[in-house]
């Protein structure tokens, strides 16, 4: 007998009824898509230096912000648990007995925690970061991967250009707490010595020898070549894509929304209207805050909404409109204020309030799907240099909480004012944020977090297929488109949150700096 369904009414899918005492009770949505496969370790292999630990955090990043929960697992932390003081390379020698039992022990310690947050914690993907240099190594890794029903895919990062190491050791690893309060020119003399240490037993995964029925991905100078072996399912196809995307060339990322249109002044949500008379101002103080950045080779993005088109058009350059940017669509909702979808649709307005990412508009879109609708959009960011997207409060959180590692839950409140540009400049484990205010006043769209919002997401549900949605309205308005000791227990969590909040202005042509991920 078929299963009774219910409809969650945030979400607006199906999903199957269960009873408990007599009353409905659902399993809530999770942070995204459940793969139909196994959980996934993804495990590094590469002599230090070689970039991954950017990878692992890169990649971890764009994973989460798609929706497949997934976090880094860094031996080189629980290793620094473990012994408190780094001394020297001497550690790092093979022939260092006592050293080789601890590094283990960290390693077995780190996988611990894997199991843990795959098996227990809603895990999707777990990275183990580790230089995983030998066969030993690595077979004890299946090892525990066979045991525990997980799929696993590696990631070799190949490089011998030296200039690429150097830097690499001068951006990120003399800044390490292995290095601290040590001298640039020692550090980077043990460093180069503890590279050495594992070059001699280095193992590379063999493609067409021992590892030839494992799957995996070598990264070969920094993405000038790629080597893929055995790819098996859709998660480790997603994982070759993004790595094939990425590059680490020096470049400056600009997002800003249109001017100030004339449904933003009346306070109403989605449409297609035009600029404002400020609005229009914005657009061309755009103009001349480009000119003074003085860029070579700047594309610039709109959507296809008349508002982000009139603006980029003011800035006398070729510019490609993008639907993937278009605003998020209300449904039923747009071209309404939020006074008036409160007055007609009650229970849609405190869903939203309740929880604004998972929350889909009747016959409209949620974050989640705009989520999903951007990912091209931030694939195609990761391939290019200068970019200006000029898009909508709801697309630029979206792209923001993807640069910034933001959660689904702060993505829906984070701050994008109009007339102000939002520069970000990729550095080695994030990303810089500089905020600057054009100087032209707009009204202020930005809706703080409910208290009904901060107390979390409610579990009511559709009862029947006929309502499409919680509150009674026939038709969907369109829209108008015409553009030794060491504690085995503690698992890394090594990112750093960047302030939720955006200023809402600067004084004219300030620019604030904020702090570096």
């Amino acid at each position: 007998m078929p299963a009774e369904l219910m409809q969650n009414r945030t979400q607006k899918i199906w999903i199957p009824r269960r009873m408990k005492d007599g009353r409905p009770t659902l399993p809530y949505h999770s942070c995204g898509p459940q793969l139909a496969n196994s959980p996934t370790v993804i495990v590094m292999v590469g002599l230090p230096a070689r970039g991954k630990t950017y990878i692992s955090k890169k990649l971890t990043r764009y994973l989460n912000w798609a929706g497949v929960p997934t976090k880094v697992f860094n031996v080189g932390e629980y290793r620094r648990e473990a012994v408190k003081q780094y001394s020297s390379y001497e550690f790092f020698r093979p022939d260092n007995e006592v050293a080789m039992k601890v590094r283990k022990q960290c390693a077995l310690a780190a996988l611990t925690d894997v199991e843990v947050y795959l098996k227990e914690e809603g895990g999707q993907i777990a990275v183990f970061d580790a230089t995983n240099t030998t066969r030993d190594r690595r077979d004890m890794i299946l090892s525990f991967v066979k045991e525990n029903g997980f799929k696993v895919f590696f990631i070799e990062s190949v490089c011998d250009d030296p200039n690429v190491i150097a830097t690499n050791i001068m951006e990120v690893k003399l800044s390490c707490p292995d290095y601290q309060g040590c001298n640039a020119n020692d550090a980077m003399e043990d460093f180069l010595k503890r590279i050495s240490c594992y070059k001699n037993s280095y193992q590379p995964l063999e493609p067409d020898g021992y590892d030839k029925d494992l799957s995996f991905i070598k990264v070969i100078d920094v993405g000038r070549q790629f080597l893929v072996n055995r790819v098996q399912d859709h998660i480790q196809s997603k994982i070759v894509y993004y790595l094939m995307n990425i590059h680490v060339q020096p470049r400056t990322i600009y997002l800003c929304r249109h001017g100030e249109s004339e449904y933003n002044i009346k306070g109403r949500i989605g449409g297609d209207s035009g600029l404002s008379s400020r609005g229009k101002k914005f657009a061309m103080a755009l103009s001349k805050f480009l000119d003074e950045q003085n860029l070579k080779d700047l594309k610039v993005w709109t959507s296809q909404l008349k508002r982000t088109i009139q603006t980029a058009e003011a800035l006398k350059m070729p510019y490609e409109q993008w639907k993937a940017l278009n605003e998020i669509d209300a449904g039923v909702c747009e071209d309404m204020t939020y006074e008036e979808i409160k007055e007609k649709f009650p229970e849609e307005y405190e869903l939203r309030e309740q929880d604004k990412y998972y929350y889909r508009y009747p016959s409209g879109e949620s974050y989640q799907d705009l989520v999903q609708r951007l990912e091209p959009v931030i694939m195609e960011l990761e391939r290019q240099g200068n970019v200006l997207v000029v898009c909508h409060q709801a697309v630029m959180r979206c792209l923001l909480a993807y640069f910034l590692d933001k959660s689904a839950d702060e993505m829906p409140y984070l701050k994008c004012p109009l007339h102000t540009v939002l520069k970000l400049t990729p550095v080695a484990y994030g990303c810089k944020v500089e905020s600057v205010f054009l100087n032209v006043e707009a009204v202020n769209t930005h809706r703080d977090r409910t208290e009904e919002g901060k107390k979390g997401p409610s579990p009511l549900m559709r009862r029947n297929s006929i309502t499409p949605f919680a509150s009674p309205e026939p038709l969907k308005k369109p829209r108008m488109g015409s553009f030794d000791e060491f504690s085995a227990s503690s698992s890394v969590d090594a990112s750093v949150s960047m302030p939720s909040e955006m200023p809402t202005s600067l004084s004219a042509q300030n620019v604030r700096e904020l702090p570096v991920l």
